[in-house]
């Protein structure tokens, strides 16, 4: 006898477990309040950089180790899928102006003093940054690159689960507005009773995790046919960091980091001036660019802004995935599955499984 599984939420969390568990036998029921498209997801509002060695400019190690062991099993997860999605490994390059090079060396110090191990990043003069980026080589005279790290189309991606969701017989349910999430139960216009449900709804599930914020995250999509930079490039500045990553065709992604706010109205003048300003720091066929698109979302962050598993019997509860979903969430599936496989924790995820209690729920 099958186990039958609810999952509410069709973000990157959502979605990959979803497959997951229905590659394991399990039938699964995939909730959304979104269309197929997702458009309304932190998945869609993304740059789909799998940067765990630059993360270590903020991030916990506990991070970087989740993204090397994803670097590790996307290349399977892209096998899977019923389309091919955009996916790359060239690294990436980070970069600052003359007088945001303290920022530069405070990155390349916190990297020294936490990385797992001395080959992953590399000091770049301005003929090794002409090798990488040839149309860069002249604006910047030193750097750093991070050769193992990669970058994908994230909505590339949500297409491509979204079809192999279809493939693999997953029953989902769009346009649903869920009221309630229980264990065993999911509770919308109907009730639905389920061995196991997981609640993946980020922000969403924000009453029933009352330390939950949301962290702005904004991004500007420029077609840009005079520029050609094949890896994601970060430019480094005291405020926040600022990030360009190509997508096919001259398409370009720039965005920044993390705005304290759970306000996802339309971007700002600002903002927008702050991204295009960065842009064309860097490289000024930028100025030619066209603005094709903005993208606002509240990504989803708890207090230490590290993952949890919130579980009880028939109910778990993944949230705080905060910036790091393409970076974390198949190292999450992973443990997941084990989990429910022993009835165990993982020993590399103990500090981030709790039980779930009244104050939590």
């Amino acid at each position: 006898m099958s186990t039958s599984a609810g999952i509410v939420g069709a973000g990157i969390m959502g979605r990959m477990l979803a497959l997951a568990l229905r590659r394991e036998g399990w039938e699964v029921t995939l909730f959304d309040r979104d269309t197929e498209e997702g458009a309304n997801s932190c998945t869609w509002t993304g740059a789909g950089m799998i940067a765990p060695y630059c993360e270590l400019e903020a991030a916990e190690q506990f991070i970087t180790a989740l993204g090397v062991r994803s670097m590790d099993l996307w290349p399977d997860w892209m096998q899977h899928f019923a389309n091919p999605v955009y996916y790359k490994d060239g690294g990436s390059l980070v970069v600052a102006h003359p007088h945001d090079r303290i920022e530069l060396e405070r990155l390349r110090r916190r990297v020294t003093d936490n990385a797992p191990r001395p080959d992953i990043m590399r000091e770049v003069n301005e003929a090794q940054i002409r090798e990488l980026e040839p149309e860069l080589g002249e604006r910047f005279s030193s750097g750093l690159y991070f050769p193992f790290e990669q970058h994908m189309d994230n909505r590339g991606l949500m297409h491509a689960m979204g079809a192999t969701l279809q493939r693999d017989g997953v029953q989902w349910l769009t346009g649903m507005e869920i009221r309630a999430v229980e264990a065993g139960r999911v509770k919308g216009p109907e009730s639905w009773s389920f061995d196991w449900v997981f609640d993946c709804r980020g922000i969403g599930a924000k009453q029933d995790l009352p330390t939950l914020r949301g962290v702005r995250g904004e991004l500007l999509y420029l077609y840009a046919p005079e520029v050609n930079l094949s890896r994601p490039v970060r430019i480094m500045h005291p405020r926040q960091s600022i990030y360009i990553v190509p997508r096919p065709d001259h398409v370009y992604v720039v965005g920044a980091t993390a705005i304290e706010s759970e306000d996802v109205r339309a971007i700002t003048v600002r903002s927008s001036l702050e991204l295009l300003s960065a842009a064309y720091t860097v490289h000024t066929g930028f100025a030619e660019a066209r603005l094709i698109e903005t993208s606002v979302s509240a990504r989803p962050a708890l207090p230490d802004n590290l993952p949890r598993f919130f579980v009880k019997e028939g109910l778990v509860r993944i949230n705080g995935l905060y910036r790091h979903g393409f970076l974390i969430a198949p190292a999450l599936t992973e443990i997941m599955l084990a989990y429910l496989d022993s009835g165990t924790i993982p020993d590399v995820a103990k500090g981030i499984f709790e039980q779930e209690t009244a104050e939590t729920a």
